[in-house]
């Protein structure tokens, strides 16, 4: 399942604005991304035709399966480097500049990696809490 990054972002940016809003049309995307007119209306269409998205007369945009699959897994990566780098003590703003790039290169097993490591840490940060507390470890 490799797509352009440029498709990645357009399947996230639904995602996040079908989250807001009931009803996603073209004219959303481009006041979401800021791109032109013209250039959303060609990657909606690149879009449908690779069957990641649905488009009803009215132009009202439905992720497909593999849309949503490919969105939800581009945000889940987008929230958690964003949060991750600012953890870390980086300015927001470059924490989400910047995660909307590693996104995007990450490969799938750093990234599970990435997640299992600071699961343990939680963990164990959770651990070392009850026991402070008196409870059990």
């Amino acid at each position: 399942m490799k797509i352009r990054q440029s498709a990645e972002d357009y399947l996230e940016t639904i995602l996040v604005l079908s989250q807001k809003k009931p009803m996603i049309r073209s004219i959303d995307v481009v006041n979401e991304l800021g791109f032109s007119k013209p250039s959303v209306s060609i990657a909606m269409k690149n879009l449908r035709e690779n069957g990641y998205i649905s488009m009803d007369r009215e132009g009202y945009i439905t992720l497909k399966p593999a849309g949503r699959e490919i969105a939800e897994m581009i945000y889940e990566r987008h929230i958690f480097l964003s949060d991750m780098l600012v953890s870390l003590g980086v300015d927001r703003k470059t924490a989400l500049e910047d995660a909307c790039r590693i996104e995007h290169v990450i490969s799938a097993e750093s990234f599970e990696a990435m997640k299992r490591h600071i699961q343990e840490q939680r963990e164990k940060a959770g651990n070392a809490g009850r026991e402070k507390q008196g409870g059990q470890p």
